[in-house]
């Protein structure tokens, strides 16, 4: 093949295959009468090479030493390309994740960096629960009042709440640990002071929304899973105390 068939073929210009030439990475095996370059298969095979490891970011003096070495047959270079194109996706897959992460923050209007999520949430996203979220409520008043406050929070606004959170549910697992009935005041005031926390940082929660939210913690396995963190028995224990609040409010 001559040099414009190749580079046509490799996706590559001619220069790129003259300036290959020039530094003895990749020289043609013949020529014409004319002095034209002539490739042959093994001169593919090596710009085969010599192409995948420019991808993986190797420098030309580095690609030419590593073609070049006679320890290393055709199978080796292959392994070895197979290898770090594995680690590429892997890494790639990785960035990918995490773009997406910051995708569905922001649309859910957090915006906090993943260095401050981590720190205020741990290992609990609340952004995977956002698509989910939007499709249940997204044309409700109580989502468009939560996205306008969530996205003004600063890390001390997330902070602050993630503190009052850990307080309430403190609150009741002292109370279950104690054995105090779920429907009992302790446990109700408790609920009520949930509901409150919702209204003040999130949404207007009336006790009938916080009813269905109650019985959510026992329905949605991830939200059972969340308390049950928290303290054996605690998903139905929340559940029925704010469930007892709402009849109270009522």
């Amino acid at each position: 093949m001559n040099v414009g068939q190749v580079a046509a073929l490799a996706g590559v210009t001619v220069r790129t295959l003259h300036h290959y030439d020039r530094i003895g990475l990749l020289s043609p095996s013949g020529r014409t009468a004319t002095g034209y370059r002539q490739y042959s298969p093994s001169d593919l095979d090596r710009l085969h090479q010599v192409l995948l490891y420019r991808e993986l970011g190797f420098p030309l003096e580095e690609v030419a030493t590593l073609l070049d070495d006679p320890a290393a047959d055709p199978e080796a270079h292959l392994r070895r390309q197979h290898r770090l194109l594995r680690d590429r996706l892997d890494r790639t897959s990785a960035m990918v994740a995490a773009v997406e992460k910051e995708m569905e923050a922001r649309s859910m209007g957090m915006s906090l960096t993943p260095e401050e999520r981590f720190e205020v949430f741990g290992d609990w996203l609340p952004e995977e629960y956002a698509a989910e979220a939007e499709e249940k409520w997204g044309d409700t008043a109580a989502w468009a009042q939560s996205q306008q406050r969530t996205r003004a929070m600063t890390k001390d606004d997330w902070l602050r709440v993630k503190a009052e959170s850990d307080a309430v549910e403190r609150r009741f697992a002292e109370a279950l640990h104690a054995g105090v009935p779920a429907d009992s005041e302790r446990a109700m005031d408790a609920a009520e002071e949930h509901r409150q926390q919702i209204s003040r940082n999130f949404y207007d929660c009336s006790p009938e929304m916080h009813a269905g939210l109650g019985r959510m913690y026992v329905e949605d396995e991830r939200f059972t899973a969340y308390y049950e963190r928290i303290a054996p028995g605690l998903a139905q224990y929340v559940s029925t105390a704010v469930q007892a609040n709402a009849a109270r409010q009522g």
